[in-house]
């Protein structure tokens, strides 16, 4: 029996498994960078140890340290949540020649299928070579071998660039998992990506639980995940079950995993990978299972049978996943304190399944649940009269800092109703009525995402966010009636004397609005310049309005920062409040490129120095931030005059990394021309 259990990991999945753990009476450890030193995920463990560090080449990588926390802690089991070490055989011996329980496969399934390029050749398949392709088979999908998520994958349309999407790739894939091997395959355009919960136990069963479909994707990053995949024929989701079964069984899995294929418009499945993990959108499967997995896991590491058959799936349920990211500006990760993270969700106890096979109270996702006469789980119950529910996995509260060196997601907001639009119905309006107050996050994407009409329609495809995004990350509307809501709490929260006197109206600017009220005899507010408002009531926190004979309420929360937040159930807004600062593009000269995000510089252009010419588009530094590399364009055609970043060196959002002086290159081909 399990006693105590270090987690490998940090974040939302650290804090997940944590959870069960705390409801089977296991002790947890938790590992700790020095930049995660106050996480979420520390404050909620038994104990914790620290990793020396920041970067996690030098912490949550060190598979050395992490075993050596584990035996300093006492602990007898290690769980390596996703990403990092989840996937690596090695980490696994280590943890086993350590004496401690290994949550996962066997060191050699993870061999067989944690590389992509093994798993392919499994599966009867094989990557692509780089020094055979032409222009033929284009596009290509450059993947990392040893890890997902998105990290060191490039999708590559011309040749000439291919060299340097693997070597970036390459770059990319060692950051993240310490492995920088990738691999080349055919891109499918338009497809969907879909794939299947397995999970094994060491007496020759594995489950096959049912679909998730998880095609809305951003740089190969999933960000909405749904169970079942909608609109698959019967027989093609019997051969992706079957087909998951199979592969587990070849290399004798043991634990959760998931099984990856690329649906093609005319309906082929092609596999794609197995990820010997458990997954971020694993909580959708526990919702229509009504399982715990993190808690079967366990079971399975302890030596127990899974029952021959799973339970019954029932209802539907959908994912979102909220990150520090601005859509708008090139999905750029974003950082600083999280003032208010708050999701008014409805009742979180999830339905029981009926039939099937069943587990104990302690391995349905969210704990026990009532049985008793008339409850869900009662035989007979009729599924449509199942009460929906919402769930949070959170990897940060209100007051935690987001930094630069780990992935920008938030938290997960999942869905389960009886039928697949109330579920996205729920989850869209829990999203928007969402209080998330700190740096700019996609909720407002994720919102819009949920109520087009592409995906209320099921009509789903890898390529959703390269269609859609201009219209999704358009201005929101209403930022005027937030701005006015704003000056009107601020007002209230300052009691001015009414003049008997038409006195000059007061002004308050937040953004890009400006608005001008008096204060009438009532103790209330007149707007001077907003016809069709009227201000109902007003206080320093809510603020009615009524706007063409409709009233709105606005809650309205200053935290001090330079920034007001303003939430309806109509959407939210953050505005600056006036003065504000100024803003680093206006005090740059011309050709300045600046960084778009805090982050570290891990190269530089080959050959650039001041005084070399550039041209337009040329990539001249690569920065990374939360584990993605992106790369500063010249803006111009010129001649660089300054190169201030440098390797290895963090700079904040706004630092100066180059100048491009496009003059001095129209100067300079003159006098080529010239001589």
């Amino acid at each position: 029996m399990i006693s105590t259990l270090l987690v490998a990991n940090r974040g939302e999945i650290a804090c997940r498994v944590f959870r069960t753990c705390r409801e089977l009476g296991i002790a947890t450890v938790a590992v700790y960078s020095d930049a995660d030193a106050s996480a979420l995920h520390v404050r909620e463990a038994d104990a914790a140890v620290r990793l020396p560090g920041a970067a996690p080449a030098d912490t949550y990588l060190r598979g050395d340290l992490i075993v050596k926390a584990a035996l300093a802690a006492g602990a007898d089991a290690v769980h390596p949540g996703y990403g990092f070490l989840s996937e690596n055989a090695e980490f696994a011996r280590a943890v086993t020649d350590a004496g401690l329980v290994w949550i996962g496969p066997p060191p050699s399934a993870i061999e067989a299928m944690a590389s992509k390029t093994r798993a392919k050749e499994l599966m009867g398949g094989a990557p692509l070579d780089p020094a055979t392709v032409t222009e033929a088979d284009l596009p290509l999908l450059v993947k990392a071998a040893a890890g997902g998520g998105g990290r060191g994958m490039r999708v590559v349309r011309e040749l000439p660039s291919l060299g340097a999407e693997l070597e970036a790739a390459r770059s990319e894939a060692a950051s993240a998992f310490g492995d920088g091997e990738v691999f080349l395959e055919p891109y499918v355009e338009g497809g969907r990506h879909v794939e299947v919960q397995v999970l094994a136990d060491a007496y020759g069963t594995v489950w096959a639980l049912g679909t998730r479909d998880c095609s809305l994707q951003r740089r190969h990053q999933k960000v909405v995940e749904e169970s079942p995949a909608p609109g698959l024929p019967a027989d093609l989701v019997s051969s992706l079950h079957e087909s998951a079964v199979t592969a587990a069984r070849a290399v004798g899995y043991r634990g959760a995993g998931t099984v990856e294929f690329l649906i093609s418009q005319a309906g082929r499945a092609h596999f794609l990978e197995m990820n010997t993990r458990l997954q971020v959108e694993h909580p959708v499967t526990e919702a229509v299972f009504g399982l715990d997995l993190v808690a079967l896991q366990l079971r399975v590491a302890e030596g127990s049978r899974l029952p021959a058959t799973p339970p019954q799936a029932r209802g539907h349920a959908v994912e979102a996943r909220l990150y520090a990211e601005d859509p708008a500006t090139g999905w750029t990760p974003q950082t600083g304190v999280l003032r208010a993270l708050d999701v008014r969700v409805l009742p979180t106890r999830p339905p029981l399944n009926v039939g099937g096979g069943t587990a104990s109270p302690a391995l349905r996702a969210g704990g026990p649940v009532d049985d008793g006469p008339g409850g869900v789980a009662a035989a007979g119950h009729d599924l449509v009269h199942a009460a929906p529910w919402l769930r949070v996995d959170a990897g940060y509260a209100a007051g935690d800092s987001i930094g630069v060196h780990y992935d920008p997601m938030i938290a997960k907001v999942i869905a389960w109703a009886p039928t697949r639009d109330a579920a996205v119905r729920l989850l869209a309006q829990a999203l928007r009525r969402a209080r998330v107050h700190g740096p700019v996050t996609n909720r407002a994407l994720l919102v819009r995402s949920l109520e087009h009409p592409d995906f209320t329609g099921a009509r789903l495809d890898t390529e959703f966010y390269e269609r859609h995004l201009d219209a999704l990350t358009a201005p929101a509307g209403g930022e005027r009636y937030a701005a006015v809501a704003a000056a009107v709490a601020d007002a209230a929260a300052r009691p001015g004397a009414w003049r008997n006197l038409h006195s000059q109206p007061q002004a308050k600017g937040y953004g890009e609005h400006e608005v001008r009220y008096r204060r009438t005899r009532g103790g209330g507010f007149e707007l001077v310049d907003d016809p069709g408002v009227r201000v109902v009531d007003a206080r320093p926190d809510r603020v009615r309005l009524e706007i063409d004979g409709v009233v709105r309420p606005f809650d309205v929360t200053d935290h001090g920062d330079g920034y007001v937040h303003i939430d309806s159930p109509t959407g939210a807004h953050a505005l600056a409040v006036r003065p504000r600062f100024t803003d680093p593009q206006d005090r740059a000269e011309p050709g300045s490129l600046l960084a778009p995000m805090p982050g570290t510089v891990v190269r530089v252009g080959d050959g650039l120095a001041a005084g070399v010419k550039v041209t337009q588009g040329q990539p001249l530094v690569w920065l990374e931030a939360m584990k993605m590399e992106h790369r500063i364009l010249s803006p111009a055609s010129g001649i660089l005059t300054a190169l201030h970043a440098v390797p290895g060196r963090q700079v904040e959002v706004g630092a100066l990394l180059a100048v491009v002086n496009e003059a001095t290159a129209e100067a300079t081909q003159e006098e080529d021309t010239a001589s």
